[in-house]
């Protein structure tokens, strides 16, 4: 299963990368009445970023959180 999830991550990345390469025009873009122009190369870089950090951190949490309201088993230690 972690083949397949290795697998799926790769083909993510590449075909982010991909696109990336393929659209490097500039784009406008509009946050909270600021407004700004950047390429949709680096624009799309930074989103897949901060996705991949976020949803790291979400994973990372919910395993923790798993872990810790499971009884213990072994007893105290």
């Amino acid at each position: 299963m972690r083949w397949l999830h290795l697998a799926v991550i790769i083909l993510f990345a590449a075909a982010t990368t991909i696109f990336v390469a393929q659209n490097l025009g500039i784009v406008t873009i509009s946050f909270l009445g600021s407004n700004g122009r950047i390429p949709l190369a680096l624009l799309v870089g930074v989103v897949y970023l901060l996705g991949a950090a976020t949803g790291g951190s979400l994973f990372a949490l919910l395993r923790r959180s798993y872990g810790r309201s499971r009884p213990n088993v072994m007893g105290p230690a």
